[in-house]
């Protein structure tokens, strides 16, 4: 590794608005948009078909097309989400990418990094607190307990907090009341953090955040408690984005963490506008596949950001791909055909890369390659884990080819549509389903939205990462099917409803055998286990 103040050369960021964490962290000041110039980067999308629960390498190959694109002489950067320590011991791992495409340090990014997540964690709590003491303490606005919308936050896959008691032991422990936990990367700070534009939006979103209701039925926000000051202090070193490094010393920029089945699945506006006043070429990584990751992107960061899309690399994998045809090759092809069929409807080019493995074979590449020949696809081999920036020269030049400098996104409902037309639309344009089934509750919930005044807002589906549909077991391109929404509820900070399909949860659990159980500290004190 290089030191932060070199990589913070090579971005072209100038020392005053570094603000370092040792010799290989740092964060970058806000108030560099002042010093440099408008927006003159190109965005390219990264996302993915259908993944396995291993993944299929966005990661790696978002770091790798950046190196690959600094490798050919040009001025690039990439952008990505901050990991969770919910999945670094539980099943997936880290998401600092593999082999000679990775961000370093990646087992400090990996583990708790520049401290983000846990002030996240801190201020969610934060107003959990408050407004269980406001109740206590003679309850002036009248929360009704019964309707208290707000849960409590952890940055861990603890299942034994899905659903819990608080307020037990007698009065001065305040009033009991059911709540939940969930993780961290799905609390609406995340979000909000993730979207906000510089400190007065924070500070604004965060007073729009629904608590709960009063006992006429009276919304009750955090401004109501005064509590949005406290959070945007807690949260004002979290606003910086952080610069890191690749495994070849070019600059990369991590920050905010947002999972993509139950969030909007990107790092943060303020760290892609950052990148794009800085550079030529922004690579930004999407979480899961196109019908998640990549559709919030499109339909709510970059209304959000006012960001165009130049260029979409789509990865997929053999592995994932006979996952999808039931171990046949060719039988997983149409699941691939949907998600290009759904960048294409967004209006963007796209080039489909293949992530090899080790153990694929030659002729199932051919077979790869061939289809998308036919359907008039350009498609590249990355093998950027096992060369680094040499393994995915190919990748970059076509990506360059594609590049449309005057794409706009076409998206897929309108701001004006109702909430069920919106949930409508992109049950039948992204996923391929029929329509969509409304559970009574989920029914009541919109229409109450409405009536509420947020129907205008863009949506954001939980749902399964495993299938395009809501039901994990469809693998491929179900057909002749509908998505079943059990309930909408409202980010009204963040400024997105969030819709229930089947049986996401907010909070995940551990395996039987987590990564956790292979993680220490060998003699020197160094970290071995963490992936």
């Amino acid at each position: 590794m290089i030191h932060i103040r070199e990589v913070a050369e090579k971005a072209g960021i100038p020392e005053e608005y570094l603000e370092p964490y040792g010799n290989y962290m740092a964060k970058i000041e806000l108030n560099i948009r002042k010093k440099l110039g408008e927006r003159k980067g190109k965005l390219i999308l990264v996302t993915a078909t259908t993944p396995t629960p291993a993944g299929e390498g966005k990661t790696t190959n978002s770091i790798g097309l950046s190196m690959a694109l600094n490798a050919l002489g040009h001025n690039a950067v990439v952008t990505l989400r901050e990991p969770s320590l919910g999945p670094v011991f539980g099943i997936k791992g880290g998401a600092t990418g593999g082999g000679k495409s990775k961000v370093l340090p990646s087992d400090r990014i990996n583990l708790m990094f520049t401290a983000d997540f846990p002030s996240i964690t801190a201020a969610h709590n934060l107003l959990s607190a408050m407004m269980d003491n406001h109740v206590h303490q003679d309850n002036e606005l009248g929360i009704d307990i019964r309707r208290v919308y707000w849960p409590r936050a952890i940055d861990m896959n603890d299942r034994a907090l899905r659903e819990v008691t608080v307020g037990q032991g007698g009065k001065h422990n305040g009033f009991p009341r059911e709540d939940r936990f969930v993780i961290t990367a799905a609390s609406e700070i995340m979000a909000i953090l993730a979207l906000a534009k510089d400190h007065n939006n924070l500070e604004e979103r965060l007073s729009k955040i629904l608590l709960s209701r009063d006992m006429n039925l009276k919304e009750v926000h955090a401004g109501d408690l005064k509590a949005e000051g406290a959070m945007s202090v807690l949260l004002r070193d979290a606003l910086k984005p952080n610069l890191v490094q690749t495994s070849e010393g070019t600059p990369a920029i991590i920050h905010t963490g947002p999972f993509a089945n139950i969030a909007h699945g990107t790092n943060s506006v303020i760290a892609t506008d950052i990148a794009l006043r800085l550079f030529d070429y922004v690579v930004i990584e999407a979480g899961f596949g196109a019908d998640l990751g990549a559709e919030k992107f499109l339909n709510i960061v970059t209304r959000a950001g006012d960001f165009d899309v130049n260029a979409v690399v789509l990865v997929t994998s053999i592995r994932a791909l006979k996952d999808h045809g039931d171990g046949k090759l060719v039988d997983g092809f149409p699941n691939l055909q949907k998600h290009v069929e759904n960048i294409h409807n967004f209006g963007l080019p796209a080039v489909i890369t293949l992530n090899r493995f080790p153990d694929d074979t030659d002729g199932d590449v051919e077979k790869l390659r061939s289809f998308c020949e036919e359907q008039g696809w350009p498609m590249e081999v990355s093998e950027v884990y096992a060369e680094g920036s040499e393994g995915g020269k190919d990748l970059a030049s076509t990506v360059l080819g594609i590049i449309d400098e005057d794409a706009k996104v076409k998206h897929s409902y309108e701001l004006k549509d109702g909430l069920r037309t919106k949930i409508e639309k992109i049950a039948k344009k992204v996923y391929g389903a029929n329509g969509a089934l409304f559970s009574d509750d989920a029914r009541g919930q919109i229409r109450s939205l409405e009536r509420r005044g947020y129907g205008e807002l863009p949506i954001c589906v939980a749902k399964t990462q495993f299938s395009l549909s809501d039901n994990p077991q469809l693998k491929g391109r179900p057909t002749d099917f509908e998505v079943f929404v059990r309930g909408v509820d409202v980010s009204a900070g963040a400024g997105f409803v969030i819709v229930y399909m089947g049986d996401v949860m907010l909070m995940p659990g551990l395996p039987k055998e987590p990564a956790a159980i292979g993680m220490g500290l060998d003699e020197e004190g160094d970290i071995y286990g963490v992936f």
